[in-house]
């Protein structure tokens, strides 16, 4: 998924369930100025921001391994 999607993806989950950026970037922990330049694409999120974002919105985020020869040594 690209970043743009993921992004996408949270700005639409957030007005889902109906939570304000600022509200959002309070559960969160993360300022509101960071989820504004976040959701509008001026800003990347750390992991450790993108973590607290889905896991408020009841979202997660997923880490998988491509086959390929080096991969499968692992």
């Amino acid at each position: 998924m690209l970043f743009a999607e993921i992004i996408e993806s949270i700005k639409k989950r957030r007005k889902f369930l109906g939570i304000t950026q600022p509200h959002l970037a309070e559960l969160a922990n993360i300022s509101k100025n960071t989820l504004y330049k976040i959701e509008t694409g001026k800003a990347n999120p750390t992991l450790k921001n993108l973590l607290a974002i889905a896991d408020v919105l009841g979202m997660s985020v997923d880490v998988n391994t491509i086959n390929n020869e080096e991969s499968s040594n692992i």
